[in-house]
């Protein structure tokens, strides 16, 4: 990631301020690797760790050196932590790893009679399915996103990660957006079985952002981390490790969890096949 925040801050013409929002950071432990990487943007480099959870918001002072939030020219590497999205517009790039698949969505389901939305009601104290017919607006708006849908087949609207989206790009005047997480198509989605994608906070995808703003690039997880050398710090980890297997310290410990990592975020059949969204904001 630190390679990837270097390619595009020259893609920016290496601005003096170049700030990267991590939405739903969690403990601070991607803002720390990235710091302790030392990425060529780090005298511009301005992180900005949000995270509603107080908790978690808690243990960020653990993994950063913190700041007051406030953004000044150079004199990077810096960080702060927010409870939301900060005011723009900004130079720079929002990030989000699996941060859509937890927000809120209204569940549709098609039925001879149309589209019925799925809500939980109680029945003896235990919490069951309730198919309630869709207002106009939604059985509509299923219609646009699914033609010919077969009966039985569910469709997520996702009007919150819509409304993420579009705050998140407000948020930029120059940069991008880039979302890793599970993704597909609702048509896609509305053919498979829905136990297959609807799991609690896992597995929906953010088919339905584009309406947002056209998505700029989409490529799988894998094929990201490739771009920006992932198989060349594998190598170097790996050699690392041979050359001290040996002894078999925390450094060579260290090296080896690197090639198993590695391994695990490129793996197709696995975090590999991640999608990463990525929407760019025209340079001005």
């Amino acid at each position: 990631m630190a390679r990837a925040l270097d390619a595009w801050w020259h893609e920016l013409g290496d601005p003096d301020q170049f700030v990267v929002v991590d939405a739903g950071a969690g403990c601070g432990t991607l803002a720390r690797d990235v710091l302790a990487a030392e990425p060529s943007c780090s005298p511009a480099l301005h992180y900005v760790l949000v995270e509603r959870s107080d908790s978690l918001r808690a243990a960020h002072a653990d993994n950063v050196a913190l700041e007051p939030a406030r953004v000044a020219l150079g004199r990077g590497p810096t960080a702060t932590s927010l409870q939301e999205l900060p005011a723009g517009p900004l130079t720079g790039v929002v990030l989000a790893n699996e941060l859509l698949d937890n927000l809120g969505f209204r569940l549709l389901e098609r039925g001879a009679q149309g589209w019925s939305e799925v809500r939980v009601g109680e029945t003896d104290g235990r919490l069951v399915e309730v198919l309630v017919a869709a207002s106009d607006d939604l059985g509509a708006e299923a219609d646009g996103l699914v033609s010919d849908p077969p009966d039985g087949a569910r469709v997520s609207l996702q009007h919150a990660a819509r409304a993420w989206l579009r705050d998140a790009l407000g948020v930029l005047g120059r940069g991008r957006v880039v979302v890793f997480d599970y993704a597909d198509t609702t048509p896609a989605m509305a053919r498979r079985p829905w136990r297959q994608w609807l799991r609690t906070f896992r597995a929906h995808g953010p088919g339905q952002l584009a309406r947002v703003r056209a998505v700029t690039a989409d490529r799988p997880q894998a094929e990201f981390l490739r771009a920006f050398g992932i198989d060349e710090l594998a190598v170097g980890a790996r050699a690392a490790w041979e050359s001290r297997a040996h002894v078999g310290d925390l450094e060579a410990l260290k090296h080896r969890s690197r090639v198993t990592e590695v391994e695990a975020l490129t793996d197709p059949a696995g975090l590999g096949a991640f999608r990463v969204l990525e929407w760019v904001l025209p340079v001005r």
